[in-house]
């Protein structure tokens, strides 16, 4: 992890979707709530805007232990919701999840695709990336959780599916997913044939057959 998140906030008991729309409005702030961990009841928070927005211009914020500041304490969290205006895009609401340096914990981490334009796949054999999934529910130490997983597609071929149990997950990393057996072995990317690939090939077997004839 090449980053470190501080997030400042400070405790609110004013709740209800009014004082929200206030706290917004009014004082620039976002409502957000911070739940989990043993004999710790979930607290209601605000965090500035300006500082939440800034923090959300790193993809790396999304995936990453972030300590979060609530007057003189402080604890560990990742972001587990984010609630965004349909159309303005603002963050009007977040949650986030206590986590401990000793449980293990469950969170989404992105996926980075590499070589796509260059495999053999789609450079010399025309086909076309199709991405099933951007990113990968994980179970590790907090101490172990990656920013980000790379699929390397370099030797990728036409028709070739790369699935869950197909990725490189750094150490300590498992797969939710295949952690409930292989039938949940899910595709993650393919290299498909381009629409209407089929159809040309179709017809030029037809014309091939009819020149014999």
């Amino acid at each position: 992890m090449s980053e470190d998140f501080i997030l400042n906030a400070e405790a609110r008991d004013d709740l209800g979707k009014g004082a929200s729309r206030r706290l917004r409005r009014l004082e620039a702030k976002v409502p957000a709530i911070v739940y989990g961990g043993k004999q710790k009841k979930p607290m209601s928070i605000a965090i500035s805007q300006k500082e939440l927005t800034k923090h959300l211009e790193s993809e790396a914020f999304f995936s990453h232990i972030i300590e979060l500041k609530v007057g003189d304490k402080s604890e560990d969290v990742i972001l587990k919701d984010l609630q965004r205006h349909p159309a303005k895009g603002y963050t009007m609401h977040a949650d986030f999840l206590r986590v401990s340096k000793t449980h293990k914990l469950q969170t989404s981490v992105p996926l980075h695709f590499l070589n796509e334009d260059t495999c053999k796949g789609v450079k010399l054999q025309g086909g076309k990336i199709v991405h099933n999934m951007v990113q990968l529910e994980v179970s590790c130490l907090p101490a172990n959780l990656p920013e980000f997983i790379e699929v390397d597609l370099a030797d990728a071929e036409l028709g070739q599916v790369v699935h869950i149990s197909d990725l490189k997950l750094p150490k300590g990393v498992t797969s939710v997913a295949l952690s409930h057996g292989a039938d949940h072995d899910l595709p993650v990317v393919a290299v498909n044939k381009p629409k209407g690939a089929a159809v040309d090939d179709a017809e030029e077997a037809g014309e091939s057959e009819e020149g014999e004839a």
